[in-house]
């Protein structure tokens, strides 16, 4: 795994993996059920993936949706690609909704809301929290072959 996964927490905070994604939870929580979506690649421009990652974004993209829309029930969703401090190829995907969400005693009000995320003011995570929220978020994740 590239040095972007292994910064955010893989393989414990690790939700789903693809041929050439994987889906971990964000440490760092601004919203309810924020993810990362990162390639697996060592690519760090968005244009140098492999064809068949972008093919299969589509695939990751709707599991990422239909589970977070089962979990927080998102009003909109946001995936920024930042790639500022880590280089690696990444989203932070984030369920946007007015008020606030909580799973396992972890309650994360949308500081932002309806505006841009307020990544700063998000809840960190501890060790026991990002195992409750990984293995709640897995619990509902489709089964990684499955397509629309």
């Amino acid at each position: 795994m590239n040095q972007t996964i292994q910064r955010f927490g893989h393989p414990d905070t690790l939700v789903a993996e693809y041929e050439h994604w994987v889906v971990l939870l964000r440490p760092e929580q601004p919203t309810l059920g924020s993810l990362v979506l990162a390639a697996k690649s060592d690519a760090t421009a968005f244009a140098a993936l492999d064809p068949a990652a972008f093919a299969e974004l589509a695939t990751v993209v709707w599991h990422i949706e239909s589970t977070l829309e089962r979990a927080v029930g998102y009003a909109r969703i946001n995936y920024l690609m930042l790639m500022m401090v880590d280089p690696n190829v990444h989203f932070h995907v984030l369920p946007r909704y007015d008020g606030a969400r909580g799973y396992g005693g972890v309650e994360v009000p949308d500081a932002g809301w309806p505006k841009a995320p307020a990544l700063g003011q998000a809840v960190a995570l501890t060790p026991a929290q990002i195992d409750e929220l990984a293995t709640w978020l897995k619990g509902l994740w489709p089964d990684v072959t499955a397509t629309r």
